[in-house]
């Protein structure tokens, strides 16, 4: 595995931990839950990018990232609108009058879990 496919591996770890841990405190921050489990979705794509030498490009679109990847990943395809459902957290929510629910919090962090095992299993990591 290339050394930066890692970099962005361990950036996507960290964003979705912390988004797991934030999640089990006793303060409402499903804005915070939320973005992050967006954060870390595009990271473990864009990981995947590099490791098959494509070009990163600089969005948080992660349809658009999912469509750069699909001809080489094609069981990425199930994860479409998980995929679709957090994009609308990379921005919005960080912003005055958008807010995110709990229930929105969990499924969040279900999406993100999910990427996070789909793109490991396709770099063969436990």
């Amino acid at each position: 595995m290339k050394r930066a496919t890692r970099e962005w591996l361990r950036k996507a770890e960290n964003d979705c931990r912390l988004a797991a841990t934030i999640k089990n405190v006793n303060e409402p921050f499903h804005d915070q839950v939320c973005f992050l489990c967006q954060q870390s979705a595009e990271k473990y794509l864009k990981a995947l990018l590099e490791e098959l030498g494509q070009h990163i490009p600089k969005t948080h679109d992660l349809e658009h990232l999912l469509s750069l990847l699909l001809p080489s990943h094609p069981t990425l395809r199930s994860l479409r609108r998980g995929l679709l459902f957090l994009t609308d957290f990379a921005v919005d929510t960080r912003y005055p009058g958008n807010w995110s629910t709990k229930r929105q919090a969990t499924s969040a962090l279900r999406w993100a879990e999910r990427v996070r095992q789909a793109v490991r299993s396709l770099l063969g990591m436990p």
